[in-house]
């Protein structure tokens, strides 16, 4: 089959799963890219549109084992057309767990054929100067990674079908998927010495969890998913994620997944 066009659907609020994903279309060659984004909030305030072309590039990333919650719910808004799709997770280099398989099953759910799917690193959501994990990942040779998987799948779909004998694509993971164990009630703060109240923090957060309040960036933990965009984003270092418990998974990440995990990949072609 030819593959022209297409859509490129993510959450991705500090662009690491973006960027990966984009560089597996470059390696496709598609010549028209739709790009659906379902990171920040306004994305629920409007009707979704059933996708069309001849693939689809969904790309999530992983907190703790699993898909955000957030990203799963917003998902389930998108039509596949039984499009074919490569599913792609982003992980912090430490495991991906059972969200390759929970991606694999949201997408047969939206309607979508998975037919190939990657598990990628990028720098850890609570890495910082002092605890760097996975630090300024993907980079370059991820993303030529990423290109090179781009490339195999559009030789592997070259001569596809798309009838019901489409094997099904296997990949790791576990049904029941685990719990979540995303820590509740727990947000960045902002130092008002140094915060300019520029308010960036708040146009890149993805739950709409921070707003200005009294001279102030105030965050509503209840909302907060630990994403990190609004301290990866903060131009003046005000943002931190400074909580003793989170402080203490930095340390273990750091001592136990600092061996630099690559690029896994899965075809059912």
């Amino acid at each position: 089959m030819n593959i022209d066009s297409a859509s490129l659907v993510y959450f991705s609020p500090t662009e690491t799963t973006k960027k990966i994903i984009a560089a597996i279309a470059s390696g496709v060659g598609v010549k028209n890219v739709n790009y659906l984004n379902l990171t920040l909030p306004e994305v629920k305030e409007k009707p979704l549109s059933a996708l069309t072309g001849e693939l689809a590039i969904i790309g999530m990333p992983v907190y703790a084992g699993r898909l955000p919650a957030e990203a799963v719910e917003r998902f389930h808004g998108v039509k596949g057309n039984r499009i074919p799709a490569i599913i792609v997770v982003l992980y912090g280099n430490r495991a991906y767990e059972d969200a390759l398989i929970e991606l694999r099953d949201v997408a047969i759910e939206a309607g979508f054929i998975p037919v190939a799917a990657g598990a990628f690193v990028g720098e850890h959501s609570f890495s910082n100067e002092n605890s760097l994990i996975a630090h300024q990942r993907p980079d370059a040779d991820d993303l030529a990674r990423a290109s090179e998987f781009g490339n195999a799948v559009r030789t592997r779909m070259g001569n596809m079908r798309l009838s019901g004998d489409v094997p099904p694509l296997m990949v790791p993971g576990n049904f029941p998927y685990q719990e979540y164990r995303v820590r509740k009630n727990v947000a960045p703060i902002s130092d008002a010495v140094v915060c300019t109240r520029c308010e960036t923090c708040a146009t890149v957060c993805p739950t709409a969890a921070i707003s200005a309040q009294d001279n102030a960036m105030v965050t509503d933990a209840s909302l907060c998913i630990l994403c990190c965009a609004c301290v990866k984003s903060c131009t003046t270092g005000a943002r931190e994620l400074i909580d003793e418990r989170i402080a203490n998974i930095r340390g273990m990440l750091t001592s136990k997944f600092s061996q630099r995990k690559e690029p896994e990949i899965f075809f059912s072609m």
